[in-house]
């Protein structure tokens, strides 16, 4: 019986590395350095490590040490410029993009493509987090560091007051229903007329809140599928989006009850 084998895939990544750093307006809408956690995913050629994992020679890798000092050390500059007008990045992708092409210098040929997540906590007040990432296949895809073509950006654990649900307790008081939404954008160009400004994230949840207090549902799938269309009505930008919504309190011996539902911006527009 033949049995299909997967190709060898080598990475170095360092994970979840805390640094601060100026992205654009943070949760309160203040341009200042906030809190981040960067995970830098380096894709090597395939068997790569093989030469590294034979001799046990750090020399034969590329360094996850030297990979985190040039992260490290780019966000820094950045941060203490000796021109105070370039202090900081644009924004996530800007940083990302930086990232990436400091990622691709260290590793040079021998790296395939780069996967950058910025966790930044601070960045929604109604949720946990919120979550930029991207796969970037070369450095020459980079253009001044800023173009890192589609992000997906997850906004973790929104909580928010609902009055939702069938039974006659649940038309009384409102209940917590906690969701997470999922985006995923269209990739940037320089060429495009529409859809190339950053989406704003704290306003996209800011209004979802809004709109969800002014309103009531019989059902999680109505919920969530308004919360579907509000997200994905929010910017051309947006290609796609996922929303997760659980009632924690809906069932007494389980954990959550839960809808998810994803769909094209496309199903909304025309």
């Amino acid at each position: 019986m033949a049995t299909s084998t997967s190709p060898a895939t080598d990475v170095v990544f360092i994970e979840s590395l805390s640094l601060s750093a100026t992205i654009g307006p943070d949760c309160w809408g203040r341009t200042r350095a906030q809190p981040i956690l960067l995970s830098v995913h380096l894709h090597l050629r395939p068997s790569f490590l093989d030469k590294s994992g034979a001799s046990d020679k750090v020399e034969d890798s590329v360094h996850y040490g030297h990979l985190t000092k040039v992260v490290s050390q780019l966000v820094a500059a950045r941060e203490n410029p000796s021109n105070a007008s370039e202090q900081g990045f644009q924004s996530v992708h800007n940083l990302i993009g930086a990232v990436a092409q400091a990622a691709f210098g260290l590793a040079g040929a021998m790296a395939e493509r780069v996967h950058v997540r910025v966790e930044l906590p601070k960045l929604v007040l109604l949720a946990e987090s919120c979550v930029f990432e991207a796969d970037v296949s070369s450095a020459s895809n980079l253009s001044s560091g800023a173009d890192v073509g589609a992000l997906t950006v997850h906004v973790k654990d929104v909580v928010l007051p609902v009055l939702i649900g069938v039974n006659p307790p649940e038309r009384l008081a409102k209940q917590k229903v906690i969701t997470n939404l999922t985006f995923y954008e269209h990739p940037s160009s320089p060429s495009d007329s529409e859809g190339t400004e950053e989406v704003d994230y704290t306003a996209i949840v800011k209004r979802v809140a809004e709109e969800i207090e002014r309103s009531e549902y019989l059902t999680l799938e109505k919920f969530v599928m308004e919360v579907v269309r509000i997200a994905c009505m929010a910017s051309p930008r947006i290609a796609r989006v996922t929303v997760r919504a659980q009632k924690p309190s809906a069932l007494t011996f389980a954990h959550s009850s839960g809808v998810q539902i994803t769909r094209d911006r496309s199903a909304f527009v025309g």
